[in-house]
């Protein structure tokens, strides 16, 4: 997606690039291996060999294709390289990912794989880890994710979404807070930082993985609700640092974000990382 790109040179002009701080990874394609704790057979095979036709639009609202299928895989391939930088440093990020919508066995709301799904499985899996949070701050709720944890206490759900927005029959999560159309900066914040702080108390998950929504930005024109640039950076800033003083590790991903000025949309996104250089200079 041209937002990616646009992300990517965003962050070159703030110098991302040529800090010797920060390390660049490319990730590789997701595994099956690793898709397959998440996504059921008969769906990775349609998704992989395009029997969702190509002249059809999939649920996910794309067109199938092959550069698709190695977009997708790179994407979560992306989140997953989070998860093991994060586990050796304590934070890591990916340019990319969120795609909380992605139901085991189907596509939904642009989403083909869930990502954040299968790092938590991932998680589980290679690092035996029996705590998992996942701090969705999406302006949609993660349907697909809570719905395919409903059943497994190990992994936490948390989101933080609007009300009146899609997906429009939300799943139950572990915990749900909807927020109602135009909630700016401090009440969201509030209401942010009360769910966290009692969850983190009563769950203390080993890991987190956090989706850095920028569609609950005011201009986002999809969105609703009304959170300023700098309110984007106070959450992140806040999520990460109540991380890293708790000692989680956390890997976090740049979720939803809609707008056709790219570069305004780029800037929003680039405000998790600006928040991540800060917490991790200071």
């Amino acid at each position: 997606m041209a937002k990616f790109r646009a992300l990517r040179e965003r962050l070159r002009q703030l110098g991302f690039d040529q800090d010797d701080e920060i390390r660049w990874i490319t990730p590789q394609p997701a595994s099956s291996e690793a898709l397959l704790r998440t996504h059921t057979p008969e769906y990775l095979q349609r998704f992989y060999l395009g029997e969702i036709a190509a002249t059809r639009r999939t649920p996910s609202g794309f067109p199938w294709s092959p550069a698709l299928v190695e977009r997708t895989l790179l994407e979560v391939g992306g989140t997953l390289a989070a998860v093991d930088s994060a586990m050796q440093t304590g934070l890591a990020l990916n340019s990319a990912g969120g795609t909380h919508h992605a139901y085991a066995d189907r596509a939904s709301g642009y989403c083909l794989l869930n990502d954040l799904a299968v790092a938590a499985h991932y998680l589980l899996a290679e690092y035996r880890l029996e705590r998992i949070l996942i701090v969705d701050c999406d302006v949609h709720q993660g349907d697909g994710t809570a719905w395919i944890f409903r059943n497994e206490p190990r992994v936490f759900t948390l989101s933080l979404h609007g009300e009146a927005n899609f997906p429009f029959e939300k799943r139950r999560g572990d915990r749900d807070v909807a927020l109602p159309r135009g909630t700016g900066d401090d009440a969201y914040l509030e209401r942010l930082e009360t769910a966290l702080d009692s969850i983190l108390g009563d769950f203390q998950p080993q890991f987190v993985l956090f989706d850095a929504g920028a569609d609950v930005h005011a201009d986002d024109r999809l969105g609703h609700l009304s959170l300023s640039d700098h309110g984007l950076y106070r959450r992140d800033y806040r999520v990460l640092a109540k991380c890293r003083r708790l000692g989680i590790p956390v890997a976090g991903v740049i979720g939803g974000g809609y707008d056709r000025d790219l570069e305004a949309l780029a800037g929003r996104h680039a405000q998790l990382f600006l928040a991540a250089l800060a917490l991790t200079a200071g």
